[in-house]
C-alpha cells in the first residue's frame, strides 16, 4: 500500500506528513482473520493500534454474565488507541464479523508519530472527540423508542461505512444480536423492527452475500430523528 492509498483509506491520516506515513508503513504489520475469529483478546490491549483495511469487526465487553457488543467498526476505522494512551487494563475483545484485513502499528511507534507530527496529533483528537459525541448521542437516545434507536444505528453505520449501490446504500449485514446490543434494545424487538423495515421496503437483506441495503435512507433518518 502506498502512502497516498494509506492516507485515502484512513481518515486519521488525511493531514499527516508524508514522512510520518512512510515511517508507519515501513514498520506496519498486516494481519488477516476469518469471520468469527478473535482479533484482539482482552490481555492484548495496549500493544498496538489496529487499522481496518477491509472487513468488519465488533468490540465486545466481557462479563461473568453476558458478553455485549459495544461497537461495530468497518473499513477505514481503527481500534486500540485508547488502551495505549491511558495504559489501563481492558475487559473487552475484538471479533471479526467478516473476513478482515488489518494493519497494526506498535504502541511505541504510534505514540512517537503523534508526538512528532502535530497534524496527526490534532486529527487524532478530532476523531476521538467525534467518538465521544457519538457516545453522547447514544446516551441521549436511551429513553427513545426502540425503532428510533435502531434506525439511528443503521443510519450511522451507513454514513460511516456505506457504499452507494443500485439498490441503495450497502453495509455489512450485522447480526441482530449485535444490532440489539449497540442500539441498547432487546433482541426480539430488533427482529420485529427489522422485519417491519423490510416490509416497508426501507431496507433489504441479502443473506447470501452478507449485505444490508438501506433502500430508503431518507425515511430511516427521519425515523431516527436525524432530519
Amino acid at each position: 500500500m502506498t502512502t497516498e492509498e494509506f492516507s485515502e483509506r484512513f481518515p486519521l491520516f488525511n493531514t499527516a506528513n508524508p514522512e510520518t506515513l512512510d515511517r508507519l508503513l515501513s514498520i506496519a504489520q498486516e494481519h488477516e482473520y476469518p469471520a468469527q475469529r478473535a482479533v484482539l483478546m482482552e490481555d492484548a490491549w495496549g500493544n498496538a493500534v489496529f487499522f481496518i483495511v477491509s472487513g468488519w469487526v465488533k468490540v465486545r465487553r466481557l462479563s461473568d454474565q453476558n458478553d455485549m457488543t459495544i461497537a461495530v467498526l468497518g473499513p477505514g476505522n481503527f481500534f486500540g488507541e485508547m488502551a495505549i494512551l491511558d495504559e489501563s487494563p481492558r475487559s473487552t475483545d475484538v471479533i471479526a464479523l467478516s473476513p478482515v484485513t488489518l494493519v497494526s502499528v506498535s504502541a511505541q511507534r504510534f505514540i512517537q508519530a503523534l508526538f512528532n507530527d502535530s497534524q496527526l496529533h490534532h486529527r487524532m483528537l478530532q476523531l476521538m472527540v467525534r467518538r465521544l459525541r457519538q457516545n453522547n448521542v447514544r446516551f441521549q437516545l436511551r429513553n427513545q423508542p426502540p425503532a428510533v434507536k435502531l434506525a439511528n444505528t443503521l443510519v450511522r453505520l451507513a454514513e460511516d461505512y456505506g457504499i452507494d449501490a443500485q439498490q441503495g446504500v450497502v453495509i455489512f449485514n450485522v447480526g441482530f444480536q449485535d444490532l440489539a446490543d449497540v442500539s441498547d434494545i432487546g433482541l426480539e424487538e430488533t427482529r420485529k423492527i427489522m422485519e417491519k423495515l423490510q416490509e416497508k421496503k426501507w431496507i433489504s437483506i441479502d443473506l447470501d452475500e452478507h449485505r444490508l441495503f438501506l433502500i430508503n435512507k431518507k425515511q430511516l433518518k427521519h425515523l431516527a430523528g436525524m432530519g
